[in-house]
């Protein structure tokens, strides 16, 4: 039986919101009201069902990936694609990417239906992008993805070659095997910036650091798609050389998938500390990592 998400227009009469279980969507259009309108009806009958699809092939989500996949649905290939490139060098599932690939899903259905001039449907932080010419799209930073407060912004401009916005990190919503407080990852793609996030947020990391509180994902979530692996619970004091030295490990990360094509740029906190890497939208001083809904201009 199909699952009946609630959907429905914000307050502002501006945005949709789309939720479903654990997918929580926000959905912004701006064109010709006739084009809007078009759009959110096509991403409300794509949303309906969409977890429920995820949901049949749930058991080989949670495997780690391999180069060659039996999954069927659009948007679990989708989270295979992201994280395939990182499945020989480390473990990691599709479930890594399955955020920005749901946003880019959705996303996709409003073009097909409507001709728009900027669209962003953001999933928890996750967000997928569409600038048409002379449009642009500014992030709001912040320190942790689990706090309020908008310190500072990142301006995408419809030239740039970024239209996925992701971000990870032991205060977001799932567990992570590293320490940073937050990384935000800028990609071609929602899918692409959602996996690179999760890898480079693992590799900010002190390991065996006796400050550093870890737990088996699997008691903290008997279905974690982390199994036993060590996830991180609570860091405790650390110097400003080890804060620098987590740092660096998984600025070395973003280095190697920046070169790689794999990102456009990341931003990398911990402990009031940050490091970034690539893109010039991201000016290198002092910034906080990605704001949620909020996080558009006028």
């Amino acid at each position: 039986m199909t699952r009946l998400p609630q959907i429905a227009l914000l307050s502002d009469g501006r945005r949709l919101h789309l939720q479903d279980g654990p997918i929580d969507l926000i959905v912004e259009a701006r064109g010709p009201a006739h084009q809007v309108r078009a759009a959110y009806e096509a991403a409300s009958r794509r949303f309906t069902g969409l977890l429920d699809e995820l949901c049949t092939e749930l058991p080989e989500l949670r495997k780690a990936a391999e180069a060659r996949t039996s999954l069927q649905g659009v948007v679990a290939r989708r989270m295979h694609a992201a994280v395939a490139p990182y499945a020989a060098d480390r473990f990691i599932t599709p479930m890594a990417a399955v955020a920005g690939s749901v946003a880019e899903e959705i996303l996709g259905a409003m073009l097909g239906a409507a001709l728009l001039d900027r669209v962003y449907v953001n999933n928890g932080g996750d967000i997928a992008l569409h600038l048409a010419r002379g449009e642009h799209f500014s992030v709001g930073l912040m320190d942790r993805p689990d706090r309020d407060g908008v310190m500072r912004a990142i301006r995408i401009d419809a030239d740039d070659p970024v239209r996925g916005i992701a971000t990870s990190g032991r205060h977001g919503r799932s567990f992570s095997l590293g320490i940073a407080d937050a990384v935000t990852v800028l990609a071609a793609t929602a899918s692409q910036a959602d996996a690179a996030a999760t890898v480079i947020a693992n590799a900010v990391d002190l390991p065996g650091h006796p400050a550093i509180v870890r737990q088996p994902a699997n008691e903290l979530q008997p279905d974690s798609d982390l199994g036993a692996r060590l996830v991180t619970r609570d860091v405790g004091e650390l110097s400003q050389a080890e804060i620098g030295a987590a740092l660096e490990s998984g600025a070395e990360c973003a280095r190697q998938l920046f070169d790689r094509g794999l990102i456009e740029g990341a931003v990398l906190r911990l402990c009031g500390d940050m490091l970034v890497i690539g893109t010039r939208n991201i000016e290198e001083q002092r910034s906080r990592p990605l704001v949620l809904e909020n996080a558009v201009d006028a």
